[in-house]
């Protein structure tokens, strides 16, 4: 389940369905990862998805070692989805272009 929103980009694209900060192409998808993230319960349920491109959670390094990302088009796309996961719970969810 998400928690809170870690930005307006990502509780907008929640609440609409889009969001101009994000590029029209990564809507559709990342509203469908948020939905399967809200109706999930582990970072497990959300990695068990084999709709291509595949969901493939995974720790962020560095400073940035307690979060974890999926991205929403596959590795050769920009955008990602950020959260942190604690007590079953997606918090700080934010979607980002990390290029």
């Amino acid at each position: 389940m998400i928690e809170n929103w870690g930005d307006k980009a990502a509780e907008e694209l929640w609440n609409t369905g889009r969001s101009s900060k994000i590029p029209r192409v990564y809507h559709q998808r990342a509203k469908w990862i948020l939905e399967v993230m809200h109706a999930s319960s582990s970072v497990g349920d959300v990695a068990a998805i084999t709709q291509p491109p595949m969901l493939r959670p995974h720790r962020l390094k560095g400073e940035r070692k307690d979060e974890m990302a999926v991205d929403i088009l596959g590795k050769t796309h920009p955008w990602r989805i950020v959260f942190k996961f604690k007590g079953g719970k997606f918090i700080d969810v934010k979607i980002e272009n990390y290029h």
